[in-house]
């Protein structure tokens, strides 16, 4: 029975007074390939699970985001499991919003998590949420293109090497352009990737007493450098172009270059999806000058149960069922293995058929293994984060500087005045916060 066929029985048997005692979870979901295809699975929950009722919202990235936030700080009590991500675990956890995960069961085996991603996702020693998928970041490039060119990759690029073959590569009569990049603004978009890109350029977003530093030379040099590839070789309108936009430009065949989630070898790689099958590449996230830091992030998207639900034992059943290791061969059943989701357990990664189907997949698990969120900069710095600062007024503070630079890549205000706004506003934030002693 297809999912819904079951809500509407569900209706049914609760109109007739059989089920009233069903409980039902409100799923706050994030719409993406791999969030879609489980909701296309539950029969087999709902099958092993008949008194649980699934009540699924499923909202874009950024709306999710503000809902789950309004809702949890609030103690709404609207979801009973909620998408977030590991930015949100530990601060969530220490400020007693979210449910430890200790009724897992058995057959979830948390030591098959990646170190990693288990380490992003706790605190104090517990899980606080458990993983769907996770990712790091990559360079994404056309074979065909560097070939005709005369191009080759090297293993471990560097962020000339990217901005001169973007450069060779575009084509902007023909609509293809050597690099894209994000360029959305928010904290979660375009400063998710300036944030690691600013790492490998040598940046740090605040000092040891917390006062910003985009008035330095490294952030002069980042910020330039983002801005003038996206200008001269990424596409019309780069400034309003996230993850999903430039997803869909490469697998038109429109970018030769694409940095951003790991995630996305698997949509490049099906047929149905994507124009350059076979014609794809990956290499490490690049590095600048020699510094030898990589700005490979560090994102696990998870299921967690928020403090004020009152179905903390159903909510944790589904979770089990979503994220233990018996969901990948449902998957692979289901669709084939290369569309399990990547980047949470190692028994994926030592499965034979998953590292067949999914040639992309060593590229992931190097790029997970050697993201360092707990020294994610050149200099030392007093947060962690790799593509984030975990504490709880980066969401505010890095949607608004990632609107003043999305401004200066549109031409709207030069590098210099973007940084110095940047600069100006973050003092403030942080001031108002009581990170900083105000005059």
């Amino acid at each position: 029975m297809r999912f819904s066929a079951f809500l509407a029985a569900a209706a049914l048997i609760g109109a007739t007074g059989v089920a009233m005692s069903a409980e039902v979870l409100t799923i706050a979901a994030v719409d993406n390939a791999d969030m879609r295809r489980m909701q296309e699975l539950t029969d087999d929950f709902v099958a092993n699970n008949p008194g649980i009722h699934l009540n699924w919202v499923i909202l874009e990235e950024s709306v999710l985001r503000q809902k789950i936030a309004t809702d949890i700080e609030t103690h709404g009590g609207q979801f009973d499991i909620i998408t977030i991500g590991n930015y949100e675990v530990p601060i969530w956890a220490r400020q007693g919003l979210l449910k430890p995960l200790d009724g897992l069961g058995d057959q979830y085996d948390a030591n098959d998590l990646l170190p990693a991603i288990r380490k992003a996702i706790s605190y104090s020693g517990k899980l606080y949420a458990s993983p769907f998928y996770g990712e790091s970041a990559m360079l994404m490039y056309r074979t065909d293109l560097f070939k005709a060119a005369g191009l080759e990759m090297p293993p471990s690029p560097n962020w000339t090497f990217v901005r001169d073959a973007a450069l060779k590569l575009t084509n902007k009569a023909a609509g293809r352009y050597g690099m894209c990049l994000r360029g959305k603004a928010g904290w979660a978009d375009n400063m998710a990737l300036l944030t690691a890109i600013a790492n490998s350029f040598g940046a740090r977003w605040f000092d040891f007493a917390w006062h910003p530093e985009f008035d330095t030379p490294e952030w002069q040099r980042t910020l330039s450098f983002y801005v003038d590839l996206l200008q001269t070789a990424g596409p019309p309108g780069a400034a309003f172009y996230g993850y999903s936009e430039n997803l869909d430009l490469f697998r038109a065949g429109k970018c030769a270059m694409w940095v951003d989630s790991t995630v996305a070898a698997s949509t490049l790689s099906n047929p149905m999806t994507s124009d350059v099958v076979g014609r794809v590449g990956y290499a490490p996230f690049p590095s600048y000058g020699g510094l030898g830091n990589h700005g490979n992030w560090l994102w696990t998207w998870n299921l967690a149960v928020p403090a004020s639900t009152t179905k903390a034992g159903p909510a944790q059943r589904f979770i089990a069922w979503a994220t233990d290791r018996e969901y990948a061969n449902l998957v692979a059943a289901h669709e084939g293995w290369a569309y399990a989701p990547p980047g949470t357990r190692a028994s994926l990664y030592n499965n034979p058929a998953y590292r067949s189907a999914a040639p992309f997949s060593g590229y992931t698990l190097t790029a997970i293994d050697t993201a360092n969120p707990d020294q994610p900069t050149v200099k030392p710095a007093p947060y962690t984060g790799s593509q984030f600062v975990a504490i709880p007024e980066f969401r505010r503070i890095g949607d608004a500087v990632g609107q003043i630079f999305a401004a200066a890549v549109v031409g709207q205000m030069s590098v210099a005045q973007a940084l110095d706004s940047a600069n100006d506003l973050t003092l403030r934030e942080m001031t108002r916060a009581g990170y900083i002693k105000a005059p």
